[in-house]
């Protein structure tokens, strides 16, 4: 418990944290004519899942640093759906899923995905019972004070029930576990010293600045 005065410790997640692809209606559509060449030859049937490890998490507020020889990355801005104890979801919260810039979304290479730092995480949870329709959210990305994305969650692919419950046709998640809805087409660009924001009605505001890993910690 904190004491009188002090600042609530920012959220963590306490599970796995997956990220969901191919989930926004743009970027199917852009990535549509690779979808039937080989080895697929189709659609995926079932969600795309891949996991953000422990080792990206970094809270609201905090630094996240640029590989060396890295000049931009990718922001991923969305919202993760937290699992309840029930397999409910008890909150939602605004994450950016920061990768590398790579060609395949078919089979993330986790060398881009999953950098140290590489997943800001929303300062607190937004309790699902204010939720009346997740197809509802709207989120903007700023870079430096300037508005680079405005998403809009009703144009999902598979909305949030329908995600929780295709997934749950091939895998459980625990309690504490968090699903992203995903990540929508038209993903800006940062490099180090960026400010970066992302902000959804009715969300506490994520902020995280990027910097540059300094030379002699990527030997």
């Amino acid at each position: 418990m904190s004491t009188p005065g002090t600042p609530s410790p920012h959220y963590l997640p306490t599970g796995t944290v997956y990220g969901t692809l191919l989930n926004f209606r743009a970027e199917v559509l852009a990535l549509a004519p690779q979808m039937t060449q080989p080895p697929y030859k189709a659609p995926p049937k079932a969600p795309v899942l891949y996991v953000k490890t422990a080792n990206t998490w970094s809270p609201n507020g905090s630094a996240i640093a640029v590989p060396v020889g890295t000049r931009e990355v990718e922001i991923g801005a969305s919202i993760g759906m937290v699992i309840g104890a029930e397999g409910d979801v008890e909150g939602f919260v605004l994450m950016n899923d920061l990768s590398i810039p790579h060609a395949s979304f078919f089979r993330p290479p986790v060398k881009f995905k999953c950098v140290d730092g590489f997943l800001g995480i929303g300062p607190a949870l937004r309790d699902a019972q204010e939720v009346a329709d997740p197809a509802d959210f709207r989120a903007e990305v700023r870079i430096n004070g300037e508005l680079k994305q405005s998403i809009d969650f009703s144009q999902l692919v598979r909305p949030a029930k329908q995600l929780l419950a295709d997934v749950g046709d091939f895998m459980t998640l625990a309690h504490g576990d968090v699903l992203m809805l995903g990540c929508d087409a038209g993903r800006p660009l940062a490099r180090a010293g960026d400010r970066i924001e992302i902000s959804a009605p009715g969300f506490e505001t994520l902020n995280n600045t990027l910097v540059q890993q300094p030379e002699e910690s990527a030997a």
